[in-house]
């Protein structure tokens, strides 16, 4: 056997590989170069807000208007939620969540009331043909 020659071990690593950080600084140091100049270096902070998340339920209100509107509550929920998204557009996060608030609650009454007059509309007709099919019109 050579002296130069390692033993082949599986699993076993005589060196550690380099690490990551390593890696990374030595390529950032060859793709950006030395120091430039001795001039000191200037930095500027913007601060930017993160973006707040104030659901505005455009959507569920434009689904209320145009399948369960009943007293306009769809409409009026839509209204709303536009609203919303305007002040949202506008910064005013508070204004925001008032109207979406107020949207929310109408498109739960307007989805509520649109269901009970659907339930309600189909009772009537089952117990309308039953009460046709047991009992004929002009019959004894």
């Amino acid at each position: 056997m050579n002296r130069n020659s390692q033993p082949f071990s599986p699993g076993v690593h005589t060196r550690a590989p380099p690490s990551y950080e390593v890696l990374k600084e030595e390529h950032e140091v060859s793709v950006l170069g030395g120091p430039q100049s001795s001039m000191q270096e200037r930095t500027t902070v913007i601060n930017i807000q993160a973006e707040t998340a104030v659901p505005d339920h455009i959507v569920w209100s434009l689904f209320n208007t145009l399948f369960f509107n009943p007293c306009c509550l769809g409409f009026v929920a839509f209204a709303y939620s536009v609203k919303s998204r305007d002040r949202k557009m506008a910064g005013d996060v508070i204004g925001a969540q008032t109207y979406g608030s107020t949207a929310k609650c109408l498109n739960i009454w307007a989805l509520v009331l649109g269901l009970l007059i659907i339930i309600g509309t189909v009772i009537a007709v089952i117990v309308i043909v039953v009460t046709t099919v047991n009992h004929p019109p002009g019959g004894y």
